[in-house]
Formats: C-alpha cells, structure tokens, sequence
C-alpha cells in the first residue's frame, strides 16, 4: 500500500506553512540576537537554522502521509515514545539536572517531546474507536492510563514543564469531548496529591525554589528569584518600539539566563518592544485558526482529536512559556512554541504541523 500521496499546490494549506515558517524567522530573530551578545561565533543560530530545514522537511513529508498511516500505527507511535522515554532514563545524558537526552554530533534528542506526538495520536485512536460514547469508565480509565505511564516516566528524569504539558494534553482533550465534570474533578484531586507526592519525593531543589519564587519573587532577588525578576525588567523596557535588536540591556548583558530558550519572550520584548510581541502573537492567532478550521471541518474523530490535542498543546506552551517571563506562572523550562531555541521542540511542533495537514485533506 502506498504511504504518500500525490502533492497538490492547490490542495496545500500554505497559510499554515507560511505562519509556522514566519514564527520561525521570529525566533531566529531573537536567537540571532543572543548570539551576538556572546561575542563567538553565531552557534546557536547555526543550529537552529539548521533544523528549522529539518522541520521543515518533517513538515512537508508528513502532510504528504496518507491519513490512514497515523491512524492505524497510532499506537506505535505511543510504544515508541515509552521505549525512548525508558531508555533515556538509562542510555541518556544529563542536562541542567535532568537526564532527559539522548546526545549525537553535537546535537541532542529530547524523548518528552516526541512523547506529546506519540500520546496525542494515542488519544486519538482510542477515542475514535469508542464511538463517542465517551461517558464510558474505561475510555476515562484507559486515556488517563496511557498518560499517566508517561507522567510518571518523565518525572523520573525529572522535567516537570513536559510532565505538565503532557497531563495538560490530556485533561484538555476530556474536557473538549465533554467527559463528566465529576470524573475531572476526581483527576484533578489526584493531581493534587500527586502533586503533594511529588514536592516529597520528586522535586529537585531548583524546582521547589521555582515554585516558591511565583508565589513571591522578590525573596531571594539575587539568588532563585533573579530570573524572573530580570526577565519583567526586560519586558517592561521594551516599552513601544523596543531597545532595537542587539541593544537589549538584560539580555545582550547576561543579567538574563537562558534567553534563546526559557526567557526568548522577554528578549522578544525588551529588543522589539509591544510591537514585536503584538507581531507574535498575531502569528499565533493566525496558527490556531488555520488548526481550528481542520478541528471545525474533520468528519472523524480520530481527526478531530489530533487537531484539537494540537491547539491544546501550542496553547498550553504559549500560556506557560508568556506566563513565567512575565512572573504569572513559575518558570518550569517550557519552549515557546516555533521560537524558542531546541532542536526536538522545533521538529515535533512541524512534524504536528504536517500530521494536521495530511488530516486535513482527508476530509
């Protein structure tokens, strides 16, 4: 059986393909930016130019799929992600405390963010093989099941923003296919004691002072709290029309961290001012419409849910990632979605990208 089909010019969404690729420049933009603060060679630059080819690519050759090949091996994909987050755990490097990559060539592979393709396509077949009787125990049971079996497996790294992100995957998928509000009530009180369970046994230290630092940030602002104390500084200067690119005191003087990565919003900002961010997120307005309108016209479940596990994942990250540079939320190390420095994030949001594509045309 054949796997692609035909390409179509006329029958491409490239809309899609030009807002992804347009959110791209912006983060590349900002990466460009942090490089030069360092004064070496543009090394993070390089790379992400390099795999936003590689996106691309996955994103071109996954909408040439024919639909039925990610619904009848939509369950491989999800074994796939348990082996990969299993062998991590032994096979993996360590990172900034957690041991959550596999690392080649220079260039390093992240499992959890495969693990969020492998569960959305897992969702999606068990519920379109439900009828829509999804009021049913063991559809509640089952879905959370297979999402619990990678929480748990990636806390162990521990990377608590992909264990979030993951959990957030699927408590939005029962609420968009209307399961009972008692049954997520009852999984939010168990998120709780997980929760509870978890600053216990799991946390690291790093992460108990992130979470302490949202409720008040100003009580170590030289020590844990410093981040996110800069990176508001950095947004709030930023003012209308932005320092200019390359003039950003915090992030071109290193008094922000991570900035090509957990805190590029607020280079975004401080460098760009109100505009650069009204630009980006006027692109992400245009993201989630062109995947609204594949959830809005699917005629199959298994469609529906992909789509919709889509805008849920893109939102979340957004939310996260906007929320802890701004001091809303705590900083738990989450990609902002096509912009963000990260070779496995850029590859999975394009590889999603595509795999909405190819369900597009299905219908």
């Amino acid at each position: 059986m054949a796997i692609f089909e035909k390409f179509s010019s006329r029958n491409f969404d490239w809309p899609l393909a030009a807002v992804a690729f347009l959110l791209a420049a912006v983060g590349l933009t900002a990466i460009y930016s942090v490089d030069l603060s360092r004064g070496e060679a543009l090394v993070y630059f390089e790379k992400q130019v390099v795999v936003l080819g590689f996106g691309l690519f996955l994103f071109f050759a996954a909408s040439a799929v024919q639909y039925t090949f990610f619904r009848n091996y939509a369950k491989w994909w999800y074994f796939l992600s348990v082996i990969l987050l299993i062998a991590v755990l032994i096979f993996g490097s360590r990172i900034r405390g957690t041991t959550g990559w596999f690392s080649f060539g220079g260039f390093s592979f992240q499992p959890a963010e495969f693990a969020k393709v492998g569960l959305i396509l897992m969702l999606a077949y068990i519920a379109a093989g439900f009828g829509r009787r999804f009021d049913r125990p063991l559809f509640f049971l089952g879905t959370a099941a297979v999402t619990l079996i990678q929480v748990v497996l990636i806390l162990f790294q521990p990377d608590l923003g992909s264990a979030v992100l993951i959990g957030a995957i699927w408590f939005g998928l029962m609420c968009l296919l209307g399961v009972k509000k008692r049954r997520l009530l009852t999984a939010v009180g168990v998120v709780l004691v997980v929760g509870v369970m978890a600053w216990i046994f799991f946390l690291q230290g790093y992460q108990k002072e992130r979470l302490l630092n949202f409720v008040d940030p100003g009580r170590d602002p030289l020590g844990s709290g410093y981040n996110v104390i800069q990176s508001v500084i950095a947004v709030g200067s930023g003012q209308w029309y932005g320092r200019g690119l390359g003039f950003g005191s915090q992030s071109q003087l290193r008094f922000l961290p991570e900035t090509q990565t957990d805190f590029v919003f607020s280079v975004i900002g401080e460098e760009l001012g109100l505009g650069g961010v009204i630009l980006l997120l006027g692109l992400y307005a245009l993201l989630f419409w062109r995947l609204f309108l594949v959830l809005k016209n699917a005629n199959h479940d298994f469609v529906a849910v992909v789509a919709g596990g889509t805008i849920i994942l893109f939102f979340v990250q957004i939310f996260v990632n906007i929320g802890s540079s701004v001091g809303l939320l705590p900083v738990t190390g989450v990609t902002l979605p096509f912009v963000s420095y990260g070779g496995s994030s850029m590859a999975v949001n394009f590889l999603l990208l595509g795999i909405a594509e190819s369900l597009r045309r299905k219908r």
